[in-house]
C-alpha cells in the first residue's frame, strides 16, 4: 500500500482546519473565523482503498508578539520537517503578498503543492489574477478549491494519493484522528468560546480538561485578567451555559460537562505558562 504524512501550512485564517475536515470527511479540527484558532498540531487520517494519508493541521504562521505566538510558529515550522508532502494554503480572497511569500520561503516550494482556498468567495476574474500572481512561486502543482463547498477537494486527494510513497499504514483503518478525547473536549469548549467572544478576549483564552471520570468531565477555562472572567461566565452564567450545551451535543450521550473559569495573569506572554497549558 501507499502512505504519506501531509502537512498543511499557511498564514492564519486561510482555511487549513476547514480543509483538513473536508479531506478526512469528519470534524477533526475546530474551526473559527478568528485567526490563530489552531494552536497545536492536529492529525487527521484518511484511509482510501490501499492508501493512508495522515494530514497535519498546523497553526497559522504570523509575526509573533507573545510567547504563545512564538510557540505556535515553532510548531508550524516543525510540522514541515519529516513529512512526505507539504501543501501551502493561500486565501483566494486576499491579495497575494509578502506574508505568503515569506511562508513559501520556509519550505521547499519546488516540491510543494500550492492550494488556493476559498474559490467559492471570489469571481473567476479575481481567481485568474490570483493564480497569475501565485504562479511566480514556482511550485510543483497548483490546486484551486473550496474547503467549504468541497469543490476541487477530490482532485487534490487524487494528487496526494499519486504522490504517496510505498509503505505501511501508520494507524489502524478505523482511526480518523489521534487527538486524545480529553484534549478534543477542551478544544470544543474553546471553539464555542471563540464563536461568542469578541475583540482580544478569544486570544486570552486557553482550555484544558483537569478531571475525566466518565461521564463527569471537568474543563478549566483560563483567562488572563479578572475582568475577563465575568465576560466568559456571562450574566447569570449565560455564556457558560450556552457553551456547555453546544459542546455536549458533540460528546457521547450521557456526558456531564462542568466548566470552570480561572485567572492566570498574562499567561500567553509567559513561556512557562504557555508550556504548562500544553502549547
Amino acid at each position: 500500500m501507499r502512505s504519506a504524512f501531509v502537512s498543511l501550512v499557511g498564514r492564519p485564517n486561510v482555511g487549513k482546519s476547514t480543509l483538513i475536515n473536508a479531506l478526512v470527511g469528519k470534524k477533526v479540527s475546530i474551526v473559527s473565523n478568528k485567526p490563530q484558532t489552531t494552536r497545536t498540531r492536529v492529525r487527521g487520517i484518511l484511509n482510501k482503498d490501499d492508501t493512508q494519508l495522515v494530514f497535519v493541521d498546523t497553526p497559522g504562521l504570523h509575526k509573533a508578539t507573545t510567547a504563545l505566538g512564538e510557540r505556535v510558529n515553532a510548531t508550524a515550522l516543525e510540522s514541515m520537517r519529516d513529512v512526505d508532502i507539504v501543501c501551502l494554503l493561500i486565501d483566494a480572497t486576499q491579495t497575494f503578498g509578502t506574508g505568503d511569500q515569506w511562508v513559501s520561503e520556509q519550505l521547499n516550494i519546488k516540491n510543494a503543492i500550492v492550494v488556493i482556498n476559498k474559490i467559492d468567495a471570489v469571481s473567476p476574474a479575481k481567481l485568474l489574477a490570483q493564480l497569475s500572481a501565485i504562479s511566480s512561486l514556482g511550485a510543483a502543482e497548483y490546486f484551486p478549491l473550496s474547503a467549504k463547498t468541497g469543490e476541487g477537494v477530490d482532485q487534490l486527494v487524487a494528487e496526494l494519493v499519486k504522490r504517496a510513497p510505498l509503505g505501511q499504514a501508520m494507524y489502524p483503518p478505523e482511526m480518523t484522528s489521534e487527538t486524545p478525547q480529553a484534549q478534543w473536549v477542551a478544544e470544543l469548549v474553546r471553539e464555542q468560546l471563540l464563536a461568542v467572544t469578541r475583540d482580544e478576549l478569544p486570544y486570552s483564552i486557553a482550555t484544558r480538561v483537569t478531571e475525566w471520570e466518565w461521564p463527569r468531565v471537568r474543563c478549566e477555562i483560563v483567562v488572563e485578567r479578572e475582568s475577563q472572567k465575568g465576560m466568559v461566565i456571562g450574566k447569570s452564567g449565560s455564556v457558560l451555559k450556552s457553551v456547555g450545551i453546544e459542546v455536549r451535543k458533540q460528546m457521547p450521550e450521557g456526558a456531564f460537562l462542568e466548566l470552570f473559569v480561572v485567572v492566570d495573569k498574562d499567561w500567553q506572554r509567559r513561556a512557562d505558562r504557555v508550556e504548562r497549558l500544553g502549547y
